[in-house]
């Protein structure tokens, strides 16, 4: 089950035509209430799409009844008739549904730069909206019909204990960086919640999970991530609750993601731990995971301690050469500022990979998800637009 999972919600994925090959590659999910409560995150990127623009506007009243998203096109850098596009989208989905366009958000993914075949975009939502369901066949036609270079939908379903639930899916394969992770994600809960609750639980859910996705420092132009609230379990968690639930899903549609991510043949955590700060943490593991030194090394098994000791090296963080350790697979490698151990002794035949550098100068704690880097990324990457 996947954003149909949670009482109250409907969706559909349909093939439009903005896709040449014929593939699924319109979304539509609707809130039928009876709460219509919504919060979202988008990308920090500043050359934001035209779909972010307006899904930032209109979760200003964090209230929404239906989410449309695409596939096939960004509508990036596409100036004031792009935007004038995802406005079209709105309006026809208001129309079909007799909703207001305030209350529906767009989302779109693709390549950058290009208008949308509109005519497709707006016969589509038509089809979407006779094809809405609350099956999860109907989640799942939902989560495909975003998938660009995805091989493969990423959906998930938490039921809670006390009788609610959260769902979602979300989309990426490429382009893979805070601030979020390049993807489209829609989220479900069925809980009776306040709008401010909503929006802090999702706020704290992603700074610990689509925030430390990155795969390739690229940080998209769409990325955006909503979440909405029908009420219709009729239970009411408490914040805690709620903030717990919307990270475990996250957290599974984030390994999710790296997992399916563009030529990866290694799942990689970086923690870095005893750092001064938790923003020393991030930046750290950040640093380590976007080295492409130390992806390639990774790529080819190889426990190239050395690499990552150069990348935290020049991290802007507070840093001790004396005091810090790296760990790779359990095996102490570098510490006390020489090497602790033959590097053969750590064995990354395997496709999962950890990384723990202790900085031993504080407390704080974070992780970051990654991935190698391959040949199998940049030929995919070379030949997308085409």
């Amino acid at each position: 089950m996947t954003v149909t999972g949670p009482k109250g919600f409907r969706a559909a994925g349909v093939a439009a035509g903005i896709k040449a090959s014929g593939a699924l590659d319109l979304t539509l999910v609707v809130n039928d209430g009876p709460l219509d409560l919504a919060a979202g995150v988008f990308t920090r990127n500043v050359i934001k799409a035209a779909p972010v623009l307006w899904s930032q506007e209109v979760l200003k009243q964090q209230k929404l009844k239906a989410v449309v998203l695409n596939s096939g096109g960004a509508n990036a850098a596409t100036g004031p008739g792009g935007f004038q596009d995802t406005h079209a989208t709105a309006e026809k989905v208001a129309e079909v549904l007799d909703i207001g366009a305030i209350e529906v958000a767009v989302c779109s993914t693709g390549l950058i730069g290009e208008r949308l075949p509109m005519a497709a975009v707006l016969s589509g939502v038509d089809s979407a909206v006779k094809a809405l369901d609350a099956s999860a066949e109907a989640g799942l036609n939902a989560a495909c019909a975003v998938m660009t270079t995805d091989t493969k939908p990423k959906q998930v379903f938490a039921a809670h204990s006390n009788g609610w639930s959260v769902g979602g899916f979300a989309k990426g394969a490429g382009m893979l960086a805070p601030n979020l992770a390049t993807m489209l994600s829609v989220l479900t809960t069925d809980a009776v919640v306040d709008k401010e609750v909503l929006d802090r639980a999702l706020r704290a859910a992603t700074r610990v999970t689509y925030d430390r996705l990155d795969v390739d420092g690229g940080t998209s132009t769409n990325d955006t991530v909503l979440v909405l609230a029908s009420g219709a379990s009729g239970v009411e968690p408490t914040e805690a609750e709620l903030t717990e639930q919307l990270t475990a899903v996250a957290h599974d549609l984030v390994l999710q993601l790296r997992a399916d991510s563009e030529g990866a043949t290694k799942d990689v955590d970086v923690t870095v731990r005893g750092a001064a700060s938790e923003d020393d943490a991030v930046v750290v593991a950040r640093t380590i995971a976007e080295d492409n030194l130390v992806k390639t090394a990774l790529f080819g098994s190889d426990p190239n301690w050395g690499r990552i000791a150069m990348a935290l090296g020049r991290a802007p963080a507070r840093i001790d050469p004396e005091t810090v350790s790296i760990t790779i697979n359990g095996v102490t490698l570098f510490a006390s500022g020489t090497t602790a151990a033959d590097r053969s002794a750590a064995d990354l035949s395997g496709r999962a990979i950890e990384v723990v550098v202790d900085l031993g100068v504080g407390s704080a704690e974070a992780t970051i998800y990654t991935t190698d880097l391959s040949h199998g990324y940049v030929e995919e990457n070379s030949a997308y637009s085409s």
